[in-house]
């Protein structure tokens, strides 16, 4: 009895993500050169815009970053701000050599982070309040990591579908770097488990409480965020990007899409490069729980495992069941297979890889109780208190 309750449940639960959820494999939000938003809808001229780029001990990827954002063939006022968050391997002059005496670039040496906050919610913080403080007013932020290199024509798209939507918020989901091995196998798969996540059409829907956001590329009104409380809110957010757009999406529209326009510099070599990456924010996803890890786990036993080995092991109908749920898996995952640019057959192995990102979130909780949690650039970010029992 187990074994077709088991099978019923998967084919049950990959049916709902085909159809129920959002049609979120097919990946239709996009925003690309030959798409809509190539143009300002409306006269009136096009807003003000600032970029802020928080960074630290970025030399090696920085300069082709801002390199990139003063390329950009934008046609309203532009300005960039990078806030160098106390590096200590010259991340502020590689900016600066890389603007070559654009006066439009500004390096601000970010402070100390007072309690409770983040490191990289603390510097986008910085960032606002000096964009604030200048005569140069603006109308919309750019917040951009300092290792994503944007199209020339990225800005100006950008802006002209949030102006279109009237969107407080338009985020772009870069396109990760896909050379290593690890990359190649792990990257995609990292796009579609978002994606299932947070149905970008989801998240487009304002009758929909669903809010997400990609932080390597975000668009925000600068109106609505100083509403808001700027980032106050979500000062001791891991996964600022989704807390941001939770805030933005009270405010008014939101939208995230994929793109050809943006993308990340950031290599992981190996395995275990890629593993650290996602377990920084993966136990934070699950708000610290330990029973929110535990039934998570075994939804994606249920959801990814369960199909093949039923295929494979079980006769009858839970073999059928079984290898109609995995159907149906390798069916959804082609299109960001595509996006990628890997083999169509790589989808047999999304239950492997599921497998491996389920390890890599079980280290992320052994993390936190370890001490260790949302470690980045040298950084514990999550710590555990005295009442949770460090």
């Amino acid at each position: 009895m187990f074994m077709p309750t088991l099978a019923g449940a998967s084919l049950i639960v990959w049916i709902y993500l085909l159809v129920g959820r959002g049609f979120f494999w097919r990946g239709a939000e996009r925003l690309e050169a030959d798409g809509p938003g190539n143009e300002r809808p409306r006269a009136g001229g096009w807003p003000r815009v600032t970029a802020i780029v928080p960074a630290r001990d970025e030399a090696d990827l920085i300069g082709r970053a801002v390199d990139s954002l003063m390329r950009q063939d934008y046609r309203g006022p532009f300005r960039v701000l990078v806030v160098d968050d106390q590096s200590s391997d010259g991340t502020a002059g590689a900016a600066s050599r890389a603007a070559a005496g654009d006066a439009r670039l500004a390096v601000l040496r970010g402070k100390n982070s007072p309690a409770g906050w983040a490191g990289k919610v603390w510097a986008m913080q910085q960032g606002v309040a000096a964009a604030n403080a200048s005569p140069e007013q603006t109308d919309f932020f750019l917040f951009v990591d300092a290792d994503i290199v944007l199209a020339e024509g990225a800005l100006r798209r950008l802006a002209s579908l949030a102006l279109t939507r009237g969107a407080v918020l338009a985020s772009l989901m870069v396109k990760l770097r896909c050379e290593s091995p690890a990359e190649r196998w792990l990257v995609p798969a990292f796009i579609f488990f978002f994606q299932m996540l947070y149905p970008f059409s989801w998240v487009g829907d304002a009758h929909r409480k669903t809010a997400a956001a990609a932080g390597g590329c975000m668009l925000v009104d600068r109106g609505a965020l100083a509403k808001a409380g700027d980032f106050a809110a979500l000062r001791g957010a891991l996964i600022d990007d989704c807390a941001l757009a939770a805030v933005m999406k009270r405010r008014g529209p939101i939208w995230l899409g994929l793109t050809q326009d943006a993308s990340s510099l950031r290599a992981y070599p190996n395995l275990a490069d890629f593993g650290r990456m996602v377990a920084r924010s993966a136990f934070a996803q699950l708000r610290f729980s330990t029973l929110r890890l535990v039934i998570v786990m075994a939804a994606m036993g249920v959801v990814f495992l369960a199909p093949p080995l039923l295929a494979v092991f079980a006769r009858g109908a839970p073999e059928a069941l079984g290898a109609a749920a995995w159907a149906i898996m390798a069916l959804v995952f082609v299109p960001t297979l595509r996006l990628y640019g890997r083999p169509a057959a790589t989808c047999l192995a999304l239950p492997a890889i599921a497998a491996a990102y389920m390890m890599f979130t079980v280290r992320s909780a052994l993390d936190f109780r370890a001490g260790r949690g949302g470690m980045w650039k040298g950084r514990v970010q999550a710590r555990r208190t005295k009442a949770e029992g460090a």
